[in-house]
């Protein structure tokens, strides 16, 4: 605990502008306070960066991915941030990171799956497993600024430490507040995602062509 004969950090003790000290005070706030809801049941709250965003360098692009359901075994969330290649043209006023909720599910099945990305007037467009066979994931995660759908769980524990998560195999920094269940479905899905990544992915009547309309 800090007492009446600790000194409080200055600019010039510290090296960093007060100005540039705000900002990063500012992100830590919001990484700790931003809460991100799925219709019927609280997600997660955000904290501090994630292990899974070290991964690879965003573009920056975000896509659009919906699907009728999403049926998944072993699931945990936590909050992240993902990172820009320094000068990135698509970083805008973000100083190249971007807030995210990182969903990882050990197995996971989709129903009619799409997926959109805007490419500057015309979608680039894919969609698969609306043939009768859904499509189907191992080690699949997701990084999100939005999530949305009617989701339920089985066995969820919520508040858990991000670094101690093992239904999903991906752990999250220390002190990190996510969430973790068993099963979870989600129906009517739509994410707005940064990033995805899986160990097997596998995409049954999947095509590919260019949309004036995204998913």
């Amino acid at each position: 605990m800090a007492t009446s004969e600790d000194a409080a950090p200055t600019a010039e003790t510290t090296g960093t502008p007060a100005g540039t000290r705000g900002r990063v005070r500012l992100r830590r706030t919001a990484l700790m306070a931003v809460p991100a809801v799925a219709v019927g049941a609280v997600l997660m709250t955000l904290t501090a960066q994630g292990v899974l965003a070290a991964q690879f360098a965003i573009s920056g692009m975000p896509f659009t991915v919906t699907a009728d359901s999403l049926d998944g075994v072993g699931f945990e969330q936590f909050g992240s941030l993902d990172h820009m290649i320094d000068g990135s043209p698509n970083a805008g006023d973000t100083g190249g990171q971007v807030l995210v909720a990182v969903s990882a599910i050990k197995q996971a099945e989709l129903t009619k799956l799409c997926q959109s990305v805007d490419l500057g007037g015309i979608n680039l467009l894919i969609r698969a497993g609306d043939g009768g066979t859904p499509v189907t994931a191992t080690d699949l995660t997701t990084d999100s600024d939005l999530l949305s759908g009617d989701a339920s769980f089985k066995n969820i524990e919520i508040g858990g430490d991000a670094s101690t998560y093992t239904k999903a195999g991906v752990k999250g920094l220390p002190g990190v507040f996510g969430q973790q269940a068993d099963t979870v479905t989600i129906k009517n899905l739509r994410q707005h995602n940064y990033a995805t990544t899986a160990g097997a992915f596998k995409l049954p009547n999947l095509r590919l062509s260019f949309s004036s309309e995204g998913c």
